[in-house]
């Protein structure tokens, strides 16, 4: 995760009244504490932890499906197992902010259903504190399922795409 973006998490919890924030990525661990004593005194808490022990156990033939099976959580393995999306890999959110599917209102959509897509390419953007942030793809594939609908909020680590890596 980039300094810059993590100045930006920071200052997003901040303005959310949000006492504490986990994030959980492919090899960093980060908690985010705020807390006012006597409401005059404001304290950012970092915590950084490097998590190793979830890469060495990883074996499959292709890297890209790799990271995005290691950002996903054991719940959501576990919600898609009794499913048929359960050979899909899910792109999640990776902040807290609005959803959109085009750049602009006068635009295409980034992405449709059956398109194909590779690691880098742009499939949404999400808006938070006046920023739009371009979500890039961590994986290549086929899009199954657009999860959410177009200008709608969303949640850090919540499910946005189905993506076929076949």
């Amino acid at each position: 995760m980039k300094l810059k973006e993590i100045q930006n998490l920071i200052k997003f919890v901040a303005k959310s009244g949000a006492s504490e924030v986990k994030l959980e990525m492919d090899d960093v661990k980060i908690t985010i504490k705020t807390g006012t004593e006597d409401g005059k005194d404001k304290t950012t808490y970092i915590q950084q932890v490097p998590t190793m022990a979830a890469q060495p156990q990883q074996v499959a033939p292709s890297a890209a499906p790799q990271q995005a099976e290691a950002s996903a959580p054991a719940a959501d393995s576990k919600e898609l197992a009794g499913d048929d999306d359960s050979k899909y890999i899910t792109v999640k959110s990776p902040i807290i902010g609005t959803f959109y599917r085009k750049p602009s209102p006068d635009k295409p959509v980034f992405i449709e259903v059956g398109d194909t897509i590779k690691e880098g390419d742009v499939l949404c953007v999400i808006e938070a504190m006046k920023l739009f942030n371009e979500i890039e793809s961590e994986v290549s594939g086929k899009i199954v399922k657009v999860l959410v609908d177009d200008a709608s909020p969303v949640e850090f680590d919540q499910p946005l795409f189905l993506v076929d890596p076949s």
